[in-house]
């Protein structure tokens, strides 16, 4: 039943899904004109909206009943993690996992990214919005745990939800970064220089930095959540949101140090690299003093001043090419007695 909600998602212009926790505890799913002629006397109301939809953006501004100041701050382009209080209810914007799923028509190989969900919430109902082209996961994972009766009933217990899916999502991707990582250290370890190991680096540090960016004030968002005082929002979901926002202090310090190990492992393919050059020129050089004193003996041989040396010797041109020849191994021990290979 859940997988086939979620395949049903989205069938209006604007309304990703809508859904309705009754006053026995039930769920279920909501369309358009529901939405619209909804009271809080039928339940607690959860709707996921599509921000730049114009039909979305025109019911949250005309139909919704919320402040029109506070439903352009909604539809704004600005997804900068942060709380405001509105009377009882709360204006949040957080930052989730959009990650491509393979096997459902999407690219494997994308690049994860974050995203920004703008959520108004309060006693009786949330609204939460997204980009058209976006796909919040941790958002479709709690409407399906909803679904199956396994999810909150409560506006406290839902943001708290919302927020510890998002961090869940979170953490993944930083042990996925991790990962990658250690591999890189692996393949320095292992010598292994190359224009894909630059490459690589330099994409985990950017992986790192642009999650870093969003995940500070991320943490300042949630640290204010769980100390609000709004009366919806209960003890046990100030709990959550505290073990939530513990944990994504962890994640964040996790990023710090693979932000030092990043910049560790620049400075060892620097220095690998270096090293590489300087062992190639060593060789070079090494194979230019191997050829010149036989070089050297050749052309004063072959100087025309009084007459060219041996030139009356039938075997003068043996004799040379034997004293060329055994020059050069002689040279080779002598550059690998001062270590120059």
């Amino acid at each position: 039943m859940a997988m086939d909600q979620e395949l049903h998602a989205g069938l209006e212009p604007g309304l990703r899904f809508a859904m309705l926790i009754g006053p026995d505890g039930g769920v279920r799913d909501l369309r358009w004109p529901e939405v619209e002629t909804w009271r809080p006397a039928d339940g607690f109301l959860w709707v996921h909206l599509e921000r730049d939809e114009p039909r979305a953006s025109h019911w949250l501004c005309e139909r919704s009943g919320i402040d029109p100041l506070v439903a352009m701050a909604l539809t704004a382009e600005e997804s900068r993690p942060r709380v405001e209080d509105v009377g009882d209810a709360l204006m949040v914007v957080l930052r989730g996992v959009n990650k491509a799923r393979a096997g459902e028509g999407e690219d494997p190989t994308a690049e994860t990214e974050l995203v920004p969900v703008h959520i108004w919430i309060e006693a009786d109902r949330c609204i939460s919005l997204r980009d058209k082209d976006h796909s919040l996961n941790a958002l479709r994972d709690l409407r399906i745990a909803m679904m199956m009766g396994k999810g909150p009933r409560t506006a406290g217990a839902l943001l708290a939800r919302i927020a510890e899916k998002v961090v869940d999502h979170l953490g993944i991707l930083t042990d996925e970064i991790e990962d990658g990582i250690s591999d890189l250290e692996d393949r320095i370890g292992e010598g292994l220089a190359g224009t894909d190991l630059r490459e690589d680096i330099a994409s985990a540090r950017r992986k790192v930095v642009q999650l870093r960016r969003y995940l500070a004030p991320q943490r300042d968002a949630l640290y204010r959540l769980r100390h609000d005082d709004a009366s919806w929002l209960d003890p046990e979901a100030k709990m959550r949101l505290r073990e939530v926002n513990d944990r994504l202090i962890r994640h964040i310090e996790d990023l710090d140090e693979m932000r030092q190990r990043a910049t560790i492992l620049h400075e060892d393919f620097t220095n690998l690299v270096a090293e590489r050059a300087a062992q190639s020129s060593n060789r070079l050089t090494a194979l230019a003093a191997m050829v010149l004193p036989p070089s050297l003996l050749a052309g004063m041989m072959g100087t025309n001043i009084g007459g060219i040396p041996g030139a009356q010797e039938p075997l003068a041109f043996l004799i040379l090419c034997g004293a060329v020849l055994g020059m050069m191994p002689v040279t080779y021990l002598i550059l690998k007695w001062i270590k120059w290979l």
